[in-house]
């Protein structure tokens, strides 16, 4: 059944000795705003965790009528596939059977929606789950650490090179997104896509498991399902903030233990009169005001 209620996210999420999302016109730095000392992770992260669970362990690789749409294909001239030939795959005896092809096979687009380039013109799809950059809720200490690698530079050379590499010690991020329902009907995502967005969201996150990625650890999601049609709070991550000692300065934490997220703010926006709360936190994070 296709999503017919408007449903609204916050996710908050933590990464210790990490790059949560380098910047590549920055020397991969992990991306942090200058006036405020935040640490940013831009949407396209998270999508892109999400993506790659379902890929890895839910079965969405093309093999079953489940595909990612955004992810790299062999060309058949050699090379990997432009976003053309990736349409191409999704093969039809017209362009709308192709479209259909695409929208019934292709969580992703289900989801984010997408440009689908054709042989002569393009078809846009908005994607019904949008999220916003996320932010952390704290500032953030950069770190920058250099290494010995096991080679060298280049062949000959007696010396190993060295590595260098940006992290952070520590950061709480808070992401916002909403689920548009009205363009859910466009898509066909539905009431099945949007509970598995759930888990991918969550155990996504904690299956990134990578040198730059190790330490990330979902610890709450919280998700508000209204009842009348077009109905949200938005930006729900303004809502919350962390509570801390006052002698520890932002840039000193270093876990999760260390704070208290503080919902207080959050809980006079929800009226659980008009929407269906579900919230799932890990052990080890502290609340307070959702009393």
């Amino acid at each position: 059944m296709k999503i017919s209620k408007r449903t609204e996210i916050l996710f908050i999420y933590d990464v210790k000795d990490a790059n949560p999302n380098g910047d590549p016109s920055d020397e991969n730095k992990p991306r942090i705003d200058e006036e405020t000392g935040l640490n940013i992770v831009t949407d396209v992260r998270l999508k892109r965790t999400i993506r790659d669970y379902l890929y890895e362990f839910k079965g969405y690789n093309g093999e079953n009528d489940n595909d990612i749409f955004v992810r790299q294909t062999p060309a058949k001239a050699g090379g990997i596939n432009d976003g053309k030939g990736r349409a191409k795959m999704f093969s039809g005896k017209d362009k709308d059977e192709m479209l259909n092809n695409i929208l019934d096979k292709c969580i992703d687009i289900r989801y984010f929606g997408g440009v689908l380039p054709l042989d002569k013109d393009s078809i846009t799809f908005t994607g019904p789950v949008q999220f916003k950059m996320g932010r952390s809720l704290h500032k953030v200490e950069l770190k920058h650490i250099k290494g010995t690698g096991a080679f060298a530079s280049q062949e000959g050379l007696k010396q190993q090179a060295f590595r260098e590499e940006y992290i952070l010690p520590y950061s709480l991020i808070a992401f916002y997104g909403i689920v548009n329902e009205n363009a859910a009907q466009k898509t066909n995502m539905t009431e099945d896509d949007l509970e598995l967005l759930k888990e991918a969201i969550w155990e996504g996150t904690r299956n990134l498991i990578t040198r730059s990625k190790f330490e990330h650890t979902p610890r709450l999601l919280l998700t508000l399902t209204h009842n009348e049609p077009n109905k949200f709070i938005g930006e729900l991550n303004k809502y919350i903030s962390i509570n801390k000692p006052e002698d520890l300065q932002d840039e000193q934490i270093r876990d999760i233990s260390e704070v208290e997220i503080n919902l207080s703010e959050l809980k006079k926006k929800v009226n659980p009169d008009i929407c269906k709360i579900e919230i799932k936190k890990d052990d080890r994070v502290k609340i307070t005001g959702w009393e």
